[in-house]
């Protein structure tokens, strides 16, 4: 649901950050191994796309400390290289998965999505509840077989509350999870975008406000 990426070639991170968003991810981009060692240790992230040669800390160094700590975030390191000496080397420091430059876009999102599987507790494919049904990986969802035409936040957001399974989340949560590093916590955002997921739902409501605490299905 979250990730970062850690690319010095801006313009290339930038353009991953771009599809990643699409997709449905909340994204930060950093370019230097010690900015993403940094966000690492303020965020929780669910899969890091950590380019192997970054500056100032390399790319190795940030797998290792990630596996040091016993980091539940994701490695999906990249390359230029794509030599199986490399990738053997790449995986025997604590990356997840590996992917060569250049590498096709969506094989990318492909291997994001599965990471983010193996991030979290196990959970279907297909999210179902009170007649709502989410396909997380045909990016679609229905409500009593009506299709919604949500935005990716929106989806984000909805995919949270179906896999708490009933539990309360919080707006903190929901901000942290759904929301990249540049969003203002005193904005209201999660609120806006409670208020247009309900009226996208429709009647009756499924979305209940806990007072205090948060937000449940």
């Amino acid at each position: 649901m979250r990730v970062l990426v850690a690319e010095d070639e801006e313009v290339l991170a930038e353009l991953v950050a771009t599809g990643l968003r699409r997709a449905g991810f909340a994204v930060d981009t950093v370019y230097s191994g010690d900015a993403a060692l940094a966000y690492l240790g303020l965020h929780d992230y669910d899969v890091v796309v950590l380019d192997r040669d970054l500056p100032r800390v390399h790319g190795d160094e940030v797998a290792r400390r990630l596996v040091a700590d016993a980091s539940r975030t994701r490695i999906l390191m990249l390359t230029a290289s794509a030599s199986m000496e490399d990738r053997v080397e790449g995986l025997d420091l604590g990356a997840d998965d590996y992917l060569g430059k250049p590498f096709e876009f969506p094989e990318l999102v492909s291997r994001v999505r599965a990471l983010r599987r193996r991030s979290a507790r196990p959970v279907p494919p297909v999210l179902e509840r009170h007649g709502l049904r989410l396909d997380t990986v045909r990016r679609t969802a229905h409500r009593d077989g009506q299709e919604l035409d949500l935005s990716p936040k929106e989806f984000a957001v909805l995919q949270i509350l179906l896999e708490a399974d009933g539990a309360t989340v919080s707006a903190e949560e929901l901000l942290e999870r759904a929301w990249d590093a540049n969003a203002d916590p005193f904005t209201g955002a999660v609120r806006v975008a409670m208020s247009k997921l309900r009226g996208k739902l429709g009647e009756p409501p499924l979305i209940r406000t806990v007072q205090g605490v948060g937000y449940s299905l």
